[in-house]
């Protein structure tokens, strides 16, 4: 007896980021539609290290809050699961357990008693050195063999999870799942691969709706809905008034890929060069010919970041016309010259801190690529210091005031008044991080890294 056709699924992505904001119009009109699932993600590497190194979030809790409401109050009338991945923009634990605690507040508030796994991706330094060890962690380029030493000097790792976690919270009764650090796809395909669906037309389809509406005519409008199938999937907004084309939906596989045709996921690569993009009328995209390999090993993605020293800034601006005329003679002289009153007055060698001169309206953007070669009318100068120690780069900040203020070029016979953005001038800015790790570590069992947790909303 042949088995039954494995029905489709359609999964709502109401945007790119969980905090982002939308009309909670587009969310009702995806449940009409008849969502299976809401997908979104709430994190990312895109903001720097700092959010990793130091387990802050990026986004505000009012507007988290704002937008759980919209998704769990819709998902829950509709019986519908709700995804989040990457929570507290990073995935470590306490971005985890943040997220969790606003849901629980949202749905005390709204009287909703859903079930909840948080998936926790942080990961030990003592468990990462068994993995090291045993020789099962390899680099990624541009970065060489780990040492156990970077794994020590780590404020935080996390792993990115596929989507074998979040089935695993699914098949356990969950209706909310606020995942650590996954790779953004693995939250849209968990659910429709738990289906059954096949992982080609799934994993593509996760990484068009990744974004919400970015695969649109208007990325600004609200989220997008995707139906997977068994042949293909179909990308549709759920604006009205907006609109999927072949080239928008395509244009996506270019976004955050370093190769436009292949994408890897921790179970193996999407492959989409035979892919086709159809439009289905003026609104909707059909997509077919995804192909999905599954790796010979499957791996996980570590991210770390530590402490690189502690960071002061000032920010003055230049409308001197004599300035500007040879701007950045100006800038190798206003180098020269911190470097002199620092040894001077702190006595302090090159090596023993480090600074960045920025001119924004000039170079601070390209550098050496910026194509404008004329005189820019107005400049803001960004020194940002970097010393072991907040007080030492403060110091450091305040010897070079007088310099941001008065600065003269050799040709000037007056001291020029420059303008500070703020009173006082040096910003004290707190730690900075860097991130460390862009390795994989071979695993044999794909939720081995990650741990589970399942409570009602009360509990969480």
């Amino acid at each position: 007896m042949d088995s039954e056709p494995v029905k489709p699924v359609r999964v709502l992505s109401p945007s790119g980021m969980l905090g982002a904001g939308w009309d909670h119009a587009t969310i009702e009109r995806g449940i009409a539609l008849g969502a299976d699932v809401i997908s979104i993600d709430a994190g990312s590497t895109d903001s720097g290290p700092y959010y990793l190194g130091s387990a802050t979030p990026k986004t505000t809790a009012k507007a988290v809050a704002r937008d759980l409401r919209s998704l769990l109050t819709a998902a829950s009338s509709a019986g519908i699961p709700v995804i989040v991945g990457s929570c507290g923009t990073s995935g470590t634990d306490s971005g985890v357990d943040w997220v969790a605690g606003i849901a629980a507040e949202v749905m005390a508030e709204e009287g909703l008693d859903l079930q909840v796994a948080r998936i926790y991706s942080e990961q030990s330094t003592t468990g990462l050195k068994e993995h090291l060890d045993a020789g099962r962690i390899h680099p990624l380029p541009p970065l060489g063999q780990l040492r156990a030493e970077t794994l020590e000097s780590c404020t935080h790792i996390v792993g990115a999870m596929g989507h074998e976690p979040i089935v695993e919270a699914l098949r356990a009764g969950a209706q909310v799942v606020l995942a650590g650090r996954a790779t953004d796809t693995a939250v849209a395909a968990a659910y429709p691969l738990m289906k059954g669906l096949p992982a080609g037309p799934t994993w593509h389809a996760a990484k068009i709706v990744e974004c919400g509406g970015q695969c649109t005519s208007n990325p600004r409008a609200g989220g997008v809905l995707a139906t997977i199938d068994a042949d293909g999937f179909t990308i549709e907004p759920l604006d009205p008034a907006v609109s999927c084309t072949p080239i928008s939906v395509a244009a996506h596989m270019l976004y955050e890929t370093a190769n436009p045709f292949e994408m890897r996921e921790p179970d193996g690569t999407l492959d989409v060069r035979d892919a086709r993009y159809t439009a289905v009328d003026d609104r909707i995209v059909r997509v077919e010919g995804s192909r999905f390999h599954v790796a010979d090993q499957y791996t996980i993605k570590l991210e770390g970041a530590r402490i690189t020293g502690y960071e002061t800034m000032s920010f003055t601006a230049i409308r001197d016309p004599l300035i500007l005329a040879d701007i950045d003679a100006w800038a190798d002289l206003m180098c020269t010259m911190i470097k002199r009153r620092v040894g001077q007055t702190l006595e302090l060698a090159d090596d023993e801190y480090a600074f960045d001169l920025r001119l924004y309206g000039h170079n601070a953007v390209l550098d050496d690529l910026e194509p404008e070669t004329g005189p820019p009318r107005e400049v803001g100068v960004m020194l940002v210091v970097n010393a072991p120690d907040q007080a030492t780069a403060t110091a450091i900040a305040k010897v070079a005031n007088p310099l941001m203020l008065h600065l003269p070029t050799p040709a000037m016979d007056y001291l020029p008044s420059l303008a500070f953005a703020s009173s006082p001038a040096e910003v004290e800015r707190g730690a900075a991080y860097e991130f460390v790790l862009n390795h994989v570590v071979d695993c044999a069992d794909p939720t081995s890294l990650f741990r589970i947790e399942m409570g009602k909303n009360a509990d969480v």
